[in-house]
């Protein structure tokens, strides 16, 4: 199957969050409190997919304040924080939400992400992803993780199912 094709079924998209949706460096202040930078255009891709009826998710190993807010500005439908590991949750998302396991994209970047990677339609391993987690990706993104990544993904699953043209015209395109 070509990556056109396991595209158009994509019904709904998984993300991790460190090193996906932000470049995977965590910085602390000195509170001790957690930022994380994330990408604008990676948000406004989340929430195009959202206008065009295709769900998002977060899952990620580590809790941080910082994604619920970030979650909330992208309508992110759910947010898995501190789950380890993260196929703990994958069966309950495919129940919960009524969908087939060749309908869903995940995109990680590292270790911990292969156990989803291996149960998705459409693995995706951003850039800068480790060797491990691009072994098992049927598409490896041309920007790295927080750069860019996850609007690559929204853009080529919304070009495959021809939703594209529709997103833009929200901006008066």
């Amino acid at each position: 199957m070509t990556l056109q094709e396991r595209a158009q079924k994509i019904k709904l998209l998984i993300l991790d969050v460190d090193g996906v949706l932000t470049d995977g460096r965590i910085i602390y202040d000195s509170k001790g409190r957690d930022l994380k930078l994330f990408d604008v255009h990676d948000g406004l891709g989340v929430y195009l997919l959202k206008r065009m009826g295709i769900r998002t998710i977060l899952i990620t190993a580590k809790g941080s304040k910082a994604i619920k807010p970030r979650a909330k500005d992208m309508h992110v439908d759910r947010v898995y924080a501190n789950i380890t590991p993260k196929t703990i949750v994958y069966e309950k998302i495919l129940k919960d939400y009524g969908i087939k396991a060749d309908e869903v994209c995940f995109v990680g970047d590292d270790l911990v992400d292969i156990g989803i990677l291996k149960r998705v339609g459409l693995p995706v391993a951003v850039l800068n992803a480790c060797p491990e987690v691009k072994e098992v990706s049927f598409y490896t993104t041309q920007r790295q993780g927080g750069r860019g990544a996850v609007r690559e993904v929204v853009e080529l699953i919304l070009k495959a199912q021809n939703k594209w043209q529709e997103a833009l015209k929200i901006y008066g395109q």
